[in-house]
């Protein structure tokens, strides 16, 4: 049973330990969204591929640690987010079939089996998955961060769709750190958005228009550095023609955020 791809917003650091993060409610809408993603499979994962917007390298890097540690990429937050654990497995095999299928389209990769789960990862999937059950490889971005070439490895990656691997891309639609909870951003972020959900809900045209996403309107605005949307590109390559919905589209820390579903 072939199973959707998702590009979902992690939201800021380690928010779903912090008491009112982003003010009263400011983060029940996310918390309930990522919490409703297992429901949302017509069957549970065997595993789960995260692309991560907190991970770069030279090639695209799989992890194969059996049991990986925790990396807490953030800085400033109280001392209990700081042993945090989300102990869910390793997906050596998932890795292996990774750089299998990767290599098979001409993609030179690489794995690391030191890489411990940033928080583009944990984060999320803590929410979605508390009992930590899904056995979960990561897979980076590749550095200079060319949308054309992280679409060719998401078209790849497809068949992990259907072999029980739940790929996921873990990034923010929004991503300007100095707009946030302003004037200027959020009207940035709903300018960005309109354009972002258009795109995407053509299959015909998402592929050419992900491309060239920084000549939309209100794209550097919106990214200045583009790591947390390149993330939508691995998943749209993934999704081949599938059908694309927006189940999540809401204000996150002032700004208009959106995930994406296909499939």
């Amino acid at each position: 049973m072939r199973l959707p791809t998702f590009y979902i917003p992690h939201g800021g650091g380690p928010w779903p330990w912090l008491k009112d993060f982003g003010g009263p409610g400011g983060t029940d809408s996310l918390r309930a969204y990522l919490a409703s993603l297992p429901a949302a499979l017509p069957a549970p994962p065997a595993a789960i591929l995260c692309v991560t917007a907190h991970w770069e390298a030279p090639a695209p890097t799989v992890s194969t640690a059996p049991s990986p540690g925790m990396l807490y990429d953030y800085s400033g937050f109280p001392a209990h987010t700081y042993t945090i654990r989300w102990p869910a497995p390793g997906a050596p095999a998932v890795a292996a079939r990774v750089r299998e299928l990767l290599g098979e389209a001409g993609i030179d990769s690489a794995e690391d089996a030191t890489r411990g789960y940033d928080h583009g990862t944990f984060v999320p999937l803590a929410v979605a998955w508390p009992h930590a059950d899904v056995p979960t490889a990561q897979l980076s971005l590749v550095r200079g961060l060319d949308p054309a070439a992280h679409l060719r490895i998401g078209r790849a990656l497809r068949p992990l769709r259907d072999e029980g691997v739940l790929i996921i891309g873990s990034g923010l639609s929004y991503h300007n750190m100095g707009g946030y909870r302003t004037d200027w951003g959020a009207r940035d972020a709903a300018i960005f958005d309109a354009w972002l959900g258009e795109a995407v809900l053509d299959p015909e045209r998402r592929g050419a228009a992900l491309e060239r996403w920084s000549e939309a309107p209100a794209a550097r605005a919106s990214h200045p550095r583009e790591e947390h949307l390149l993330p939508l590109m691995v998943v749209t390559g993934a999704a081949g023609d599938d059908p694309a919905s927006l189940p999540y589209r809401d204000t996150l820390m002032g700004t208009r955020v959106s995930a994406v579903r296909y499939g």
